[in-house]
């Protein structure tokens, strides 16, 4: 603290002045936390730095944000993950026209097929032993006859496709793609290629197949680019892809599940199912203890009719 006399002429009193007050440093507020005082006077070393300058250039510094007020709920809007969710399943809903679905790979070329150019176009065998791309069909409508083939695996990688006339199909000289020979050569293997969720067909001069400007089948191309890309359908049962991997007779509650394993491993004579009638309370711990097979074993070799279990 300093002492400052008023000069000699003035009236007053003696009062002890502050260092801040000498400097002309503002009072520090008392509601005020120190980031606030620094932001506005600037750090106190002998003088006053910065001034209402330096004081607005620190302000800017500072991040702001919303005022939150205790009490006041958020109203941000939430994602929606039922709508991604939902988005998610019609991506991977299946591909299916008239019962004709799309195969995604090799494994699921079988039995009856039809090759697709276009939207709803697909390969149509002439009598002549050549192909064309018949007329599009309507969206629940499957392919003719006509353009249907049947696929034959020959390899890992390699199918041989024989069409309604009972030739298979191959390229000739000219590499256009004809249906007239009766045994399967060199000529007449195909590699379906797979990538990206898209697929092409590989001819035996390792080219993939299009549509000419002729209104012939033709593989010229070596690379696959849009014109050759093509879809194989096929009509024949699809196996249901389950969750779990649970046998069939593992499926359902206790109760049933006993019946499935007596079916399956009890020897009788006159047609009658002998199931033990003891509680079945057992049965769902020991399926949660992970003893389930066991206990059923057990309640079978009471009954003195599983030739499995003596």
């Amino acid at each position: 603290r300093a002492a400052v006399i008023l000069p000699s002429g003035l009236q007053g009193e003696q009062r002890v002045y502050s260092k801040r007050e000498c400097l002309g440093v503002p009072q520090r507020p008392p509601y005020s936390g120190r980031l606030f005082w620094r932001a506005v006077c600037g750090p106190v070393s002998g003088r006053v730095s910065g001034g209402v300058g330096g004081a607005m250039a620190e302000y800017s510094h500072v991040k702001s944000t919303k005022l939150v007020l205790k009490g006041l709920k958020d109203k941000r809007k939430k994602k929606h993950k039922d709508k991604k969710r939902k988005r998610d399943d019609d991506e991977e809903k299946p591909d299916v026209v008239g019962g004709w679905w799309t195969v995604h790979n090799f494994g699921e070329i079988t039995g009856t097929v039809a090759i697709e150019m276009h939207n709803s176009s697909y390969i149509h065998a002439l009598d002549t032993g050549l192909f064309t791309v018949g007329a599009p069909h309507k969206d629940d409508e499957g392919p003719d006859p006509p353009e249907q083939l049947t696929a034959i695996k020959l390899s890992d990688s390699r199918i041989a496709l024989k069409s309604g006339y009972g030739k298979y199909l191959g390229i000739n000289s000219d590499a256009v793609v004809i249906g007239r020979s009766d045994a399967i050569g060199s000529r007449e293997q195909w590699e379906p290629v797979f990538q990206d969720g898209k697929m092409a067909l590989l001819a035996a001069n390792s080219c993939f197949i299009s549509y000419s400007e002729s209104g012939d089948i033709v593989a010229k191309s070596k690379t696959a680019g849009e014109e050759e890309m093509i879809k194989i359908r096929a009509c024949a049962e699809r196996e249901v892809k389950r969750a779990d991997d649970l046998a069939d007779e593992d499926r359902g509650n206790v109760k049933s599940c006993e019946v499935n394993y007596v079916k399956k491993f009890q020897s009788f004579q006159d047609r009658k199912l002998r199931v033990n009638e003891e509680d079945s309370g057992s049965l769902k711990k020991a399926r949660k203890d992970g003893k389930f097979h066991e206990a059923l074993l057990d309640r079978r070799s009471k009954m003195k009719a599983d030739r499995y279990c003596k």
